[in-house]
Parts: C-alpha cells; sequence; structure tokens
C-alpha cells in the first residue's frame, strides 16, 4: 500500500511539472511571437505601404490599404528617366563582383594566418584585427583622393577592386576561426602526398568551409546590395546607379515625391536578399556556429 501510495504522489508530481513546463513553453512562445511582430511590423508597414495611395500612406495608421494600389509597382518600375531594371542589373554587377572578390581574397588571407607559418604573423593578424576599429569615415577622404588621382571616379572600381585586396577584416577573422577549427592532420597527410599549400587549400580546406564561405557569402551581399554611402561618392552618372541610389531619387525636395512608388520599389529591392538567405540560411547557421562567433 505504501509503494502504491509513493507512486501516485510521484505521478501527480511529475503531471504538475509536466503541465508547469507546458505552461512556460506557452508564454515562452507567446512572447518570441509578439516580439517578431514588433520586429516584424516595419517590413508589414513597407509592404503595406507599397499598395496605398499617396494621400493614405501618412494620413492613416491602419496596415490594411483601403484600396489596393498594385499600380505602384509598375509605374515605380518606369518612373525615372531610366528604367529600374537598369540599376537592378548595376547593383548585381557590383554585388556579385564584391562577393567573389571578398570570398576569394579574404580566404586567402585567413588560410595564410591560420594554417602558415610566416615572419610576424602574429603582429600582421593584429594589425589587421585593429581596421575593425577604425570608422570608414576616417579612410574616405584619402581613399577618394587615391581613387581620384588614379581616374576610377565615376566607376564601378572603387567598390568592386578593394574586394579583391582582402580589405573586409571582418570576414578574414571569420575564416580563420573556421580554418582553426579544421585538424591539422589534413595538413600533414595532403603534405606527405606532395601538396602545394595552395593544393591544401584548393582540395581541402575549401571544399570543407563552406558553411564559412556561405556566411561571409549573405553578409557581404547585404553589405554591398544595400551601402548607399560608397555608390553616392563615387558614382555621378546615373545610368551607372545602383538600386540604393535609385531610390533615393523618388524624393523631390522641390516637388511632389513618390511615397508609394519609391516604397513599390523598396520592397522589390529586398527579394534578392532574402531570396539568397532563404536559398543558404542553413549554411550561415553552420558558419556562424562552427566560427565560434556569439
Amino acid at each position: 500500500m505504501a509503494f502504491d501510495e509513493a507512486a501516485r504522489v510521484a505521478h501527480e508530481l511529475r503531471v504538475k511539472q509536466d503541465q508547469r513546463n507546458r505552461r512556460a513553453r506557452y508564454l515562452k512562445h507567446l512572447f518570441l511571437i509578439l516580439v517578431s511582430v514588433v520586429m516584424l511590423y516595419p517590413l508589414f508597414w513597407l509592404l503595406a505601404s507599397s499598395l496605398k495611395a499617396e494621400t493614405q500612406i501618412f494620413g492613416s495608421l491602419s496596415l490594411w490599404p483601403e484600396e489596393f494600389h498594385f499600380d505602384n509597382y509598375t509605374k515605380g518600375w518606369n518612373a525615372l528617366p531610366i528604367s529600374f531594371s537598369v540599376f537592378y542589373m548595376n547593383s548585381a554587377i557590383v554585388t556579385l563582383l564584391s562577393v567573389a572578390g571578398n570570398l576569394i581574397s579574404c580566404s586567402f588571407a585567413a588560410y595564410a594566418f591560420a594554417r602558415l607559418q610566416f615572419t610576424g604573423r602574429t603582429i600582421w593578424f593584429a594589425l589587421m584585427m585593429m581596421t575593425l576599429m577604425i570608422p570608414y569615415h576616417v579612410v574616405l577622404i584619402p581613399q577618394y583622393v587615391q581613387f581620384l588621382k588614379l581616374g576610377w571616379v565615376d566607376t564601378y572600381l572603387p567598390l568592386v577592386v578593394p574586394k579583391f585586396l582582402a580589405s573586409d577584416a571582418f570576414f578574414i577573422f571569420l575564416m580563420v576561426q573556421f580554418f582553426r577549427q579544421l585538424p591539422r592532420e589534413l595538413d600533414e597527410a595532403a603534405m606527405i602526398d606532395g601538396c602545394s599549400p595552395f593544393k591544401i587549400y584548393w582540395a581541402i580546406i575549401l571544399p570543407l568551409s563552406l558553411p564559412a564561405m556561405g556566411t561571409a557569402a549573405i553578409f557581404s551581399l547585404i553589405w554591398v546590395w544595400e551601402d548607399f554611402l560608397a555608390p553616392l561618392i563615387y558614382l555621378n552618372d546615373i545610368k551607372s546607379y545602383t538600386v540604393p541610389l535609385a531610390l533615393r531619387l523618388f524624393l523631390d525636395q522641390d516637388g511632389e515625391s513618390a511615397y508609394g512608388q519609391m516604397f513599390a520599389m523598396s520592397v522589390l529591392s529586398l527579394v534578392p536578399v532574402v531570396i539568397f538567405f532563404v536559398a543558404f540560411q542553413k549554411l550561415i547557421v553552420r558558419g556562424i556556429a562552427t566560427s565560434g562567433m556569439k
């Protein structure tokens, strides 16, 4: 009888604990849903405003449009002197070249810091990390003067060439952290087989580094695609404008601003980033988790 009573009490305690755990899970999920709604509200507002008339965008707090204006997308695409497809193509060219440059050059530099032995490696790595603390605006004027003397202003070269010279220390650090976790026995076995350092990098390290490369690619794509300052400084011809500069053309300080069309094009400008992120999100999570970043 005592054993049955103890079993009954233990069962009741387990049931109560399961109920408390279930309530805690419900509260946690409810809290996360509320936080997600707050974080996604600007995106919802942007999408709703892209379907509203000009008078409703700032005149109503409701997210649901009184009347759907899908023509904001068609009008916005051809509202500027040049079709928006040109700006899309310009941003695609700059972004793809920049992503390729970051992946190639930063992976080379990270491989050298993580796997090779050379004089002054620690000092050079420390100097590279110190560049993370230098604001971009500090080097903006010297870089502009240098590119102006080279005749590169009003071209894509100032936006692309630095990416092929491992100018983004963040991606080097990200890949160094990943490369250091790979077993060095792989390098030693390859060296015994007669592989050169480049062959080890190309045939062994690079295939194992897809998570880190995917993380670097998505961050690089987002930063370059949404960059407004650098194209504003170096690009003068409207035919060379990228998407962020083109969106600014919808705002007219002297005349009427087409906010509905601008918001519609802003929604379309997010599509490549969202597609790329959804396609490579597993690599991004694995890359951040395995590279020691929190």
